[in-house]
């Protein structure tokens, strides 16, 4: 099956971050993606305009569709905003033993508040126990933390201590361009890209995503945070530099292009690159107009003939050979041009 995962977020309008990243790096690792939307963000490459919190019952409602009927292998949270949203989720995830991964976003790429000063101690104290892995970024893991230091080995333990199941501080801040991943015995730093590319709106996201569709898809911690790494490190390499006036969007899906063929089975939803055009591609022509026409009247491009006697008509063919039958004079007036007849000699 399919390795599922559930997001409970906020959408962005511009589509750069929110439910809409997280959605495409789900399909970007082959993974089923469903949301449960907490909030609407106007949003742009500028930044957040307006917030509409969505009520804390409907949050429970989208969450229970999901799981009680598709299920999951694997969730992950983003923007909460507020206190009662965050009080509805863990109450939701509570008992049902899924891989979770909380990415505690507080601050926008654009400098707006997406958390609630008020909701940062329901956000430890409910969800960090429920975590896997939470995935702040360096501004981020200060501010929960408390500390003013860029060791990220130094948060990521602070951040076991105050609860979550492990902590995995990204690199895409700081001096060090480095993931580091604590899992309550071992340290890992995993070694990161920059790229000197103004398009890194929704890179968080992507990262958290593709560690949840990771974990969802039977991944261990490491594996998942080493995918993760590699998959929003290369959705900013192919950022979208070009959209908007502020920091564009990541580019998760940059390796899919809609001429492509569909992708084959086990893939990850990966297309093959394209094709180099074969060298008889010249000489290929285009069908025959009598085959076209023939389609378009149902007869799959052949000849039509009567069955012979006590020879049964297929139920598929039987409209077909019954409007043979009867003269149909459309048909027949298209005989002449689709047969012609060879002059003897």
């Amino acid at each position: 099956m399919i390795p599922r995962v559930l997001t409970i977020a906020s959408s962005d309008s511009g589509g750069g971050a929110g439910i809409q990243a997280d959605l495409k790096a789900f399909a970007r690792c082959g993974a089923h993606g469903m949301s449960a939307i907490v909030a609407l963000t106007a949003q742009n490459t500028l930044g957040v305009t307006s917030i509409a919190e969505q009520s804390a019952e409907f949050v429970r409602d989208q969450i229970r569709a999901v799981l009680d009927d598709i299920g999951a292998d694997a969730a992950k949270t983003g923007m909460l905003f507020s206190s009662a949203i965050i009080e509805a989720v863990a109450d939701e995830l509570t008992g049902r033993g899924l891989p979770l991964v909380v990415d505690p976003v507080m601050v926008a790429s654009s400098g707006s508040r997406l958390l609630l000063p008020d909701a940062v101690a329901t956000l430890i104290g409910r969800l960090f126990p429920l975590a896997t892995v939470v995935t702040p970024n360096l501004p981020e893991a200060q501010a929960l933390t408390g500390l003013d230091t860029e060791e990220r080995a130094v948060l990521a333990e602070r951040l076991v201590v105050m609860g979550a199941g492990a902590a995995l501080v990204t690199g895409g801040h700081g001096a060090t361009p480095a993931d580091h991943l604590f899992d309550g015995r071992t340290h890992l730093a995993i070694p990161v890209a920059r790229h000197d590319i103004a398009a890194t709106h929704g890179a968080g996201c992507t990262h958290s995503a593709a560690l949840a569709a990771g974990l969802a898809a039977g991944l261990s911690l490491t594996e998942a945070a080493r995918q993760a790494a590699a998959v929003a490190g290369d959705a900013v390499a192919h950022g979208l530099a070009g959209l908007g006036a502020g920091d564009g969007p990541v580019h998760v899906l940059y390796c899919l292009r809609g001429s492509d063929p569909p992708a084959p089975p086990g893939t990850g939803g990966l297309r093959p690159p394209v094709s180099p055009p074969r060298e008889d591609a010249a000489k290929t022509t285009a069908p025959p107009a009598r085959w076209l026409v023939l389609r378009r009247c149902g007869c799959g491009g052949q000849k039509p003939r009567r069955p012979g006697p006590g020879v049964p008509v297929p139920s598929g063919l039987s409209r077909r050979y019954r409007g043979l039958d009867q003269r149909s004079w459309k048909f027949r007036s298209l005989l002449p041009a689709l047969f012609p007849r060879k002059a003897k000699s």
